[in-house]
Order: C-alpha cells, then structure tokens, then sequence
C-alpha cells in the first residue's frame, strides 16, 4: 500500500509575507508585535511630518516609534530614567530626551521643550497614573495611543481637561495584514533596522525574562531557537 502525505500548508496564505531582504530572522521576529503596535499608534495618532511624538521608555514599541516617527519626518521626545538609554535614543533621531527620574514633571518639561504648544500624539505604553501625564503634554486636539499597562490597567484623567483640549484618546490592539505590509514597505524604503539589545537562546529563557523585567533593555529582547 503506497504511503500517502498530507499536502496541506503549514500556514494560510494570508498569514505569510516576505520579510524585507536586509532583515534577518531575529531582526524580523520583532516585527509582529512590537513593530506593528508602532506602526498603527502612530497611524491612527494621524502622525504626520512636521507633527511631535511623546514616547514613554525606550522598550520595544517606543523605539520602533522613534524609528517610524523619524522616517515620516516627525520629532520625537522620548523619556527614560537612564541616561545612557536616552543617549543611544538620541543617536537613533530624538529631538529630545526626558529623564523622568531628575525631572520634576514630564509634561511641563515637553511644555518647555515645545515652546508651550504641547505634542500632537503620545503613544502612552506606560498607563496607569501615567495617562493623566500624557494628557497634560498634549496640544489642543491632539491624540493619545494606549498600548501599555505597565503602572496598571485603571487610570484616573481629569475630565475638564480632556474637553477643553479636545483630545482623542484610542486604544490599539497590534493591525492587520495590510498594516503590516504598509509598515514593511517603510522599513524597506527607509532601511530601518529592529534594535535588538539582547539574544539569548532558547535554554537561556528564564535569563531573557529575568533581563526584560528588570528593564535593562533598550529596543527588543530576542530568544532565539
């Protein structure tokens, strides 16, 4: 009896695309999650050149940020407690950097820094008590991404000041499949490269955890197979 083998694909089509050429698999990985989370806090932000960005940290999503904000021609302020990390921000295109920790408040410091106009979008990856923060450093209209919950998954805003400026604030959730080819066209066409601080291998994955939580990272963490 002859044998016969399944001829089904181990993956939909729709669940498959080409990665860019100059990305390895490792670069890649970070893509999915981190990447198109970036991508659409920025896209439904209504980012566009000329505009500023507040990013919290330099993890994962906030670096990608950076990365997509400054190819769109954006300015970016982002904020760490390290200052070798708001160092290597800067290196990758901040306009400007906050250290949360020697500063007395992050939204009248981007007051300063914006000349008392606000940013027109915070991709706010931090939540909790931080939103009420974010909520002051905006514009008049101007727009915050929620995509973190790292200070909690309650936040307490103050209502008279989000009518009078008038903010949008929108939840986001990774994309679709057409994100993510959009998000790839623009890091081809602008050779944007994944920060990856750290790999470790797949026997190493209670280090890698270890590593994440206690924030040493700058960009993604990797295990690799």
């Amino acid at each position: 009896m002859a044998c016969s083998y399944s001829t089904a694909p181990v993956f939909r089509a729709q669940e498959v695309m080409r990665i860019p050429d100059a990305l390895s698999f490792a670069e890649a990985s970070t893509l999915p999650i981190a990447g198109l989370t970036a991508w659409n806090a920025l896209a439904y932000g209504g980012l566009k050149a000329g505009d500023t960005v507040l990013l919290h940290g330099t993890g994962g999503v906030s670096i990608f940020a950076l990365q997509f904000a400054k190819a769109s021609g954006a300015k970016a302020i982002i904020t760490s407690s390290d200052d070798a990390k708001l160092a290597r921000a800067t290196g990758l295109g901040a306009d400007a950097v906050i250290n949360y920790r020697t500063s007395s408040s992050i939204s009248e410091e981007v007051a300063r820094l914006t000349g008392h106009q606000g940013v027109d979008l915070v991709v706010e990856t931090v939540g909790g008590s931080n939103v009420e923060e974010s909520l002051k450093a905006l514009r008049p209209q101007g727009s915050i991404s929620i995509v973190g919950f790292l200070d909690g998954v309650e936040a307490k805003i103050n209502l008279i000041t989000l009518n009078l400026r008038r903010v949008a604030i929108r939840g986001v959730s990774v994309g679709n499949t057409d994100d993510f080819e959009d998000m790839l066209a623009c890091i081809a066409e602008n050779e944007i490269k994944p920060v990856i601080d750290a790999q470790f291998d797949l026997a190493e994955v209670g280090d890698a955890f270890r590593y994440l939580e206690a924030g040493k990272h700058f960009g993604k963490v990797v295990i690799s197979l």
